[in-house]
């Protein structure tokens, strides 16, 4: 039996265009395979990624209607993008349009529908409008920092940008301006992309945000629940449809029975990896998940604290470490367990987990809501500040390491440091079964949880909001 995707005779085809970081490549991975997954209608999809990108996730497993398309490498690699974030971001804004025009005009299969582009990038709203194809703005962050960028100038309106005050001084300046942001301090929505030495950056994204409204749709990974203030403010400033569809992480492989459940570990495999064999060994909501993302990290000094104020905790935990492994084996002694990559999900879900220590990307924070899991939160860069603000005051399922935080010196500069004594005492207090606080976090994310969980669930919101995209792309509803 032939495959339909091979054939030409899917009725729907998408082009997706991620930008080219881990995180972002696995967000429209999964909001590709939740489309696929809509049994309803025939989709075709190509994934396009540089060929370093191929190397590294071509054999991944996926639906059979997604398909890779390769662009070659005109992007600085992923393995230095850490070395150079700004000159990372110029080089995908002005060297990734030609050879992407080039393939979509090369395609093979039915027409092209739709392409689903990062909205951090501008250049996919131009070559879509200048071949009629409609185009969905990606939106990979959360709904609170996209209302930041999209009203940028009220930031510059206000004096609060360009960055030139001491760090002590800016930290606390209240901003009560942006649209659907409750009061906040500016730390919690600039940090080093709205500083002044990265102001190419900031003007590339501000820039592309602001072309959001070429584009036929705007596509969130937020849930409408989470972020309806913002939503409710947003909506009306466009004539195009703004969908919330989080959690997008979120596929058939993941779905609970009963969303009203508690943590459960109904994940489906065939082999049980050796981390899951640890969970399965471990009491009840007593692990503490540790996990500081796929990109940026602690340094070296700040990571020697955290490993001596877990090892003197005695905390259970499960420490995802891709450097450092053997410091952090040594370090954090025989009650946990260090591994180089899990699935995440499947882990936060896993009912021995108690907590999650993590630095608050976007991903991780609405995966640890779906699970029902309370975090301690320690943000290293960019939006991961305003996602912090969300879990601890506004949602209060969660609370800041970094706020423990002292000056002290290291060789010839001061820098920022959480002590080990603080980070054994926070750990042991917030994994403590019988702490009050602990007790409200956890009753508090249950809640958020159950709403998180009916989104993704037929007749939710964002499972309503994904069907009415496709309906929306779908050859009856579009010119052809």
């Amino acid at each position: 039996m032939q495959n339909k995707a091979t054939t030409g005779t899917m009725a729907c085809h998408v082009v997706a265009m991620p930008y080219p970081g881990r995180s972002h490549i696995n967000a429209v991975m999964n909001l590709c395979k939740q489309l696929s997954s809509r049994v309803k209608y025939d989709i075709l999809i190509t994934f396009v990624v540089t060929e370093e990108w191929f190397g590294l996730i071509g054999s991944d497993p996926k639906p059979d209607n997604i398909r890779f398309a390769t662009i070659p490498n005109v992007v600085p690699s992923e393995h230095v993008r850490a070395e150079d974030l700004s000159g990372f971001f110029e080089a995908v804004s002005a060297k990734l349009e030609a050879p992407f025009e080039e393939l979509l005009d090369g395609l093979h299969g039915p027409p092209v529908k739709a392409i689903i582009a990062d909205s951090i990038m501008a250049w996919p709203i131009h070559v879509g409008n200048k071949r009629n194809i409609p185009v969905a703005s990606f939106w990979p962050l959360s709904a609170s920092m996209f209302s930041v960028f999209y009203h940028f100038d009220l930031l510059k309106q206000n004096g609060h940008y360009p960055i030139q005050t001491p760090d002590t001084e800016r930290d606390d300046t209240i901003v009560d301006y942006i649209p659907g942001i409750s009061t906040t301090r500016l730390a919690d929505i600039s940090d080093r992309l709205f500083h002044s030495n990265n102001e190419k950056m900031r003007e590339l994204i501000t820039e592309a945000v602001s072309k959001v409204t070429k584009v036929q749709y705007l596509l969130s990974t937020s849930v409408y629940e989470l972020e309806s203030q913002v939503f409710d403010v947003l909506v009306p400033k466009f004539s195009f449809p703004i969908y919330p569809i989080g959690p997008i992480s979120i596929n058939n492989q993941f779905q609970l029975e009963n969303p009203s459940n508690d943590n459960t570990n109904n994940i489906r495999s065939e082999t049980v990896p050796e981390y899951i064999q640890w969970l399965d060994s471990q009491p009840k909501v007593s692990v503490l998940y540790i996990s500081f993302g796929s990109f940026l990290s602690v340094s070296d000094t700040q990571l020697d604290e955290i490993v001596a104020g877990i090892g003197t905790s005695g905390v259970r935990h499960m420490w995802v470490a891709r450097e450092n492994v053997t410091k952090i084996k040594d370090g954090c002694g025989d009650v946990g367990f260090v591994v180089p990559w899990c699935e995440q999900l499947r882990v936060l879900c896993h009912p021995s987990i108690g907590g999650f220590w993590t630095h608050c990307g976007w991903n991780s924070t609405l995966e640890a809501i779906y699970a029902g899991v309370p975090m301690l939160t320690f943000p290293i860069t960019a939006d991961q500040h305003s996602n912090s603000k969300q879990i601890v005051e506004e949602w209060k399922i969660g609370c800041k390491v970094n706020d423990k935080k002292k000056i002290v010196c290291a060789g010839s500069e001061e820098i920022s440091l959480v002590r080990r004594d603080e980070i054994s005492e926070l750990a042991k207090e917030f994994m403590d079964p019988e702490s009050n606080d602990t007790k409200l976090m956890r009753n508090r994310v249950k809640e958020l949880q159950k709403s998180c969980q009916l989104a993704n669930s037929k007749g939710g919101s964002s499972h309503k909001n994904l069907d009415a995209f496709i309906e929306n792309i779908s050859p009856s509803n579009s010119e052809t």
